[in-house]
């Protein structure tokens, strides 16, 4: 930890489908200025991947821009997870593999007699490469002499560290992220990373809040940015949106964190109801605790289902209620609680409005949500964070659906807040928040009660 708090952090945040540089105020938590990037991934080379260099130049110019407009003082890294780098020496052995990218299934069968059990890991199955350790095992048999190249193994905001500082490390909210690596409850990396001989692999553990280095010097010329400039050691991105409420709330309470995905973490709560068949685990903290979590792609869903959003109005509402318009899970295959389901609507959605369309499928992601609590537990409230918290209507709809307080927050991107708070800042109180009111429209319960019948035929 760095003596004083620096006052301008810039988080690098790495979504699924967008990037960010991001300015935070540490002292007022108010975000000063972003740029952003849609995050393309590259469809040459062996596989799909990361197309890092553009990301990079992306940052380096983006770190040089906001140094000269306002100063940097600080840099925090974020990135959704799933994903990480094979480095052979000051190169990559092998591109950063593309998550959503099917060729882990390919040695499905192998991967299941080597991986460990979910009571060891609290890491459930997942398509495609959504499970870290499948892609690693696919890469080492797939491309056996590039992976005997590798001499460092990293999650992928670790990358960006040593992009930035030169400096290797691990961290466990990535390394606890759906990887098969991590044994929570043990602290300590799972059976099978020994069992296939990785663990030499992995750079040591460093806390999520620590600074690990400066910058490079040819990095500090590059971006502008002093070269000792401190730079965190960095968090996954749902983790980095639990950072500020951790010490806030009383325990267990919910946090949604959403974007592309939308993930529920109940910090405090307990893991006996995970249930690895519907995408519920257990994510690792800050300080390294298990805390219960269940997902969906919410955002990629809405995106979906809603080619032209518009503010539902009351009579928009009330139509998609009264003709019974519904969305039923899942638009995503494989993931979320309802992943064996095939998506479809009760209607044909072409013949509704822009405001009917997002008021249905505002009402499908708030009952999704309610699913995912079963899973992982129903704080004494729930905070939104991210684009969701934009969302009043899903917020109401789940909060007479949960019978808890629901907050929106302020903040419309929670990870790169929560980012920049590992370098030790704190929020200032904003005072008391409000509730969101809970959603009384007629024949909603009877809405309500269809669909749950509908989902569980």
């Amino acid at each position: 930890m760095t003596q004083t708090t620096p006052r301008h952090v810039a988080v690098i945040d790495i979504g699924k489908t967008n990037a960010k540089v991001v300015l935070i105020d540490s002292v007022t938590g108010m975000q000063v200025a972003a740029k952003s990037v849609p995050n393309a991934i590259r469809t040459d080379g062996p596989y799909p991947h990361a197309d890092v260099e553009m990301l990079w130049d992306f940052i380096s110019k983006s770190l040089r821009a906001l140094h000269q407009d306002h100063g940097v003082d600080g840099v925090s890294i974020t990135t959704h997870g799933a994903t990480g780098a094979l480095l052979a020496g000051e190169e990559l052995a092998l591109p950063v593999l593309d998550y959503e990218f099917d060729g882990p299934e390919r040695v499905a069968a192998d991967y299941a007699g080597v991986r460990p059990d979910f009571a060891e890991s609290l890491s459930p199955r997942l398509p495609n490469g959504l499970n870290w350790g499948a892609q690693l095992y696919w890469q080492s048999r797939q491309f056996a002499k590039d992976f005997a190249k590798v001499t460092a193994i990293v999650p992928y905001p670790q990358y960006w560290a040593w992009r930035l500082m030169g400096v290797l490390a691990s961290e466990v909210t990535s390394l606890g992220c759906h990887t098969d690596l991590w044994a929570p409850d043990r602290g300590d990396f799972s059976s099978m990373v020994d069992a296939l001989g990785w663990r030499g692999l992995f750079p040591a553990v460093r806390p999520a809040a620590s600074v690990i280095g400066t910058l490079r010097p040819e990095i500090a010329s590059e971006t502008g940015l002093p070269a000792e400039t401190p730079v965190t050691c960095g968090i996954h991105d749902s983790n980095a949106s639990l950072v500020p409420h951790l010490g806030r709330h009383e325990a267990p309470f919910t946090i949604v964190s959403t974007g592309t995905w939308s993930i529920l973490m109940t910090v405090g709560g307990d893991t006996g109801a995970l249930d690895p068949a519907k995408d519920s685990l257990a994510n690792v903290d800050a300080y390294g605790r298990p805390v219960p979590t269940a997902r969906f792609m919410g955002g990629r869903e809405f995106d979906t289902l809603v080619p032209d959003i518009a503010e539902p109005t009351e009579a928009d509402l009330a139509f998609v209620i009264a003709n019974d318009v519904q969305a039923l899970p899942s638009f995503a295959a494989g993931v979320g609680p309802f992943g064996d389901k095939t998506g479809r609507w009760t209607c044909d959605p072409d013949g509704l409005a822009p405001g009917q369309r997002t008021a249905a499928a505002s009402l499908y992601l708030a009952l999704v949500a309610r699913a995912c609590l079963d899973l992982c537990g129903l704080g004494r409230s729930i905070t939104l964070e991210g684009p969701l918290a934009r969302n009043r209507l899903f917020g109401q709809a789940l909060a007479q659906l949960s019978g808890v307080p629901v907050y929106a927050s302020g903040d419309s991107t929670g990870t790169s807040l929560g980012a920049s708070l590992l370098f030790g800042g704190t929020l200032p109180d904003a005072g008391s928040s409000h509730a969101l009111e809970p959603l009384q429209v007629h024949g909603l319960d009877a809405y309500i009660k269809k669909w749950w019948e509908r989902v569980s035929g």
